[in-house]
């Protein structure tokens, strides 16, 4: 039987994470001058960006990675979730404005940024990325080929920060969109989820025959009690992170129009 016990730390996945840090940490500190003269140290932002890292590589490199791809579903979704919600939005709330605004303002990026990082956009991409790599061919074809495991991987990582954008956009040229729009577009994009989670809810058979004849690692827990639990994690999590959102936008809204009516 497979050890599942293993942490991952091959080079191009420490090596990656470890040149993030590093590059966040010359242009917060070295380079702090050129972008942002007389700016302060971001602290916090730097902290919650180190804690995107660390929960990235949680994801990828330990054993939750090699539980959710030999043995169960529900563990590989747990894995997406948390490369899909906590570690995009880390890292959006980590990055300053002035690392991101000088390279997003140059005139020949923003005709075209103005299309990828508009809400629509951000909402097609985000969806349409994270529903096509859960169809039984690409999804049989990462647990079988780990070079095409990362490229999924990296592959949520890019389609999730377009997801957070709209939300919790760090920057000032492209900044989120008014409290409705955001709303408008959470409840969107957790409504075109809904066909990919209830597929693997509902199926009614195994859909991944990895985890149809992988090695229990929980006794009677059969494969198809582990697809529906994984997604119930699936819909759970957005319903969550939608919910939350559209709460606190909410009630920001209402906080603001309220301010607005009494001047």
């Amino acid at each position: 039987m497979i050890d599942w016990r293993h942490w991952h730390n091959e080079p191009y996945l420490t090596g990656g994470l470890i040149l993030a840090g590093w590059l966040y940490a010359m242009l917060a500190g070295p380079l702090r001058g050129r972008l942002a003269p007389g700016a302060p140290y971001p602290r916090r932002r730097a902290a919650l960006f180190y804690l995107a890292l660390a929960l990235f590589y949680l994801a990828v490199g330990s054993p939750l990675d090699q539980v959710g791809e030999r043995f169960l579903l529900s563990a590989h979704m747990v894995q997406h979730m948390l490369i899909m919600y906590p570690v995009p939005f880390l890292m959006l709330l980590g990055t300053p404005a002035w690392m991101v605004d000088p390279v997003l303002s140059r005139p020949g990026l923003r005709a075209p940024l103005r299309v990828v990082l508009h809400p629509l956009f951000c909402a097609v991409v985000s969806a349409g990325v994270i529903s096509a790599w859960h169809a039984p061919f690409l999804y049989e074809w990462t647990l079988q080929d780990k070079l095409v495991h990362v490229a999924e991987h990296l592959m949520f990582l890019a389609a999730s920060i377009l997801y957070w954008w709209p939300i919790a956009s760090p920057s000032v040229a492209f900044p989120a969109p008014s409290y409705p729009v955001r709303m408008l577009y959470v409840f969107g994009v957790e409504v075109a989820m809904i066909p990919v989670s209830a597929y693997i809810v509902f199926a009614g058979y195994v859909i991944y025959p990895t985890y149809e004849f992988a090695p229990r690692l929980i006794a009677g827990f059969s494969p198809a009690d582990d697809q529906l639990v994984a997604g119930v994690i699936m819909k759970v999590s957005g319903m969550a992170v939608s919910l939350t959102a559209l709460g606190i936008f909410f009630f920001r809204w209402f906080a603001s129009s309220g301010r607005g009516a009494r001047a």
